[in-house]
């Protein structure tokens, strides 16, 4: 079977139903709907999926960036948070620096990985954030033998694409970053 070209776009108003329909598919994350890391403290007293869904969609709405739907064709297949830093809470980034967006983390559909997509996705991030001002894009991998936060990616494949070690956030986390 031939592969098909995937196509990166970011998520908007006009594709909404898209991340909505990857959330809410077969393994997808309805759970958090990539709200851990954004959700403020008045958010963080609505702790249910629709809440959830409820809070990322008013970011849309409002124009807030929250990340990149990868396509086959035209069906959504994975997606990555990417977004200003500043948009986000408790990442433990490395302060210093200024104009910094946050690669957060990633989903694949269950058929699609093991298909080089993280690597798609985050190529798509360092263009997406540097074409909207970004000087930095930080990212927050775990090593591959991590028992948790798996979602962030792996440090091997921010090392490929040009990220540094910075720092530690907590136990697991490796904060890592590419000046763009």
């Amino acid at each position: 079977m031939e592969k098909k070209k995937i196509s990166l776009k970011p998520v908007d108003t006009k594709n909404w139903k898209d991340f909505d329909t990857l959330f809410q598919g077969k393994g997808g994350p309805k759970y958090c709907w990539c709200m851990v890391w954004r959700a403020t403290k008045e958010e963080l007293k609505h702790n249910n999926p629709e809440s959830k869904r409820g809070f990322m969609k008013d970011r849309v709405k409002q124009e807030i960036p929250i990340g990149l739907l990868a396509y086959q064709q035209e069906e959504p297949v994975a997606w990555c948070s990417i977004a200003p830093r500043e948009t986000y809470q408790r990442l433990g980034g490395d302060d210093t620096l200024e104009k910094v967006w946050s690669l957060a983390c990633f989903f694949i559909k269950k058929d699609y990985r093991s298909q080089g997509l993280v690597e798609k996705l985050i190529a798509g991030a360092k263009k997406y954030a540097k074409k909207n001002g970004g000087k930095y894009l930080e990212a927050y991998p775990v090593e591959t033998d991590s028992p948790s936060y798996k979602f962030m990616g792996f440090v091997p494949s921010f090392e490929k694409a040009g990220f540094s070690f910075v720092k530690k956030a907590g136990t697991r986390r490796h904060v890592m970053t590419c000046k763009l």
